[in-house]
């Protein structure tokens, strides 16, 4: 094998490396358009992040109705559509995730995690303050 045929076979591997890899980190994350238990949100989750931090997971909401508009307006998030609910979210155990939950009607970020589990099924949790005002939501896949 020649020098420039090494180098273009090397070359092939490492980019069919990287893609291998990056399937691998978007296949764990639960991807897709999830909806809130009463289907008046709905978020797209997503790989975030870059270079080792690629591995992070982020939602951000794709369609609200208008009351969950007017609910998030109240409580200083005047556009709804749009707003990352779900922030930095970070695999602790395969199919849980912690990271930073943003409450619209509220204008509060709290500590969360999320679990998957099944594929159209996450379960998230919060708490206000240490385990008070703690809540759980189940959401279902759509997409």
């Amino acid at each position: 094998m020649t020098i420039g045929n090494w180098r273009k076979a090397v070359t092939a591997m490492a980019v069919a490396g990287g893609a291998l890899f990056a399937s691998a980190a978007d296949a764990r994350v639960p991807a897709g358009i999830w909806a809130n238990p009463s289907n008046t949100v709905q978020v797209r989750f997503a790989p975030c992040g870059r270079g080792r931090d690629a591995q992070l997971m982020c939602g951000t909401v794709v369609w609200a109705s208008e009351q969950a508009k007017a609910d998030a307006a109240r409580g200083s998030s005047p556009r709804l559509v749009g707003t990352e609910l779900f922030t930095d979210f970070e695999e602790q155990e395969p199919g849980r995730w912690a990271g930073t939950v943003y409450i619209p009607d509220i204008g509060r970020e709290v500590e969360g995690t999320i679990t998957q589990v099944d594929a159209r099924t996450l379960v998230g949790e919060g708490c206000l303050l240490g385990r008070l005002g703690c809540r759980e939501q189940r959401w279902r896949r759509i997409k």
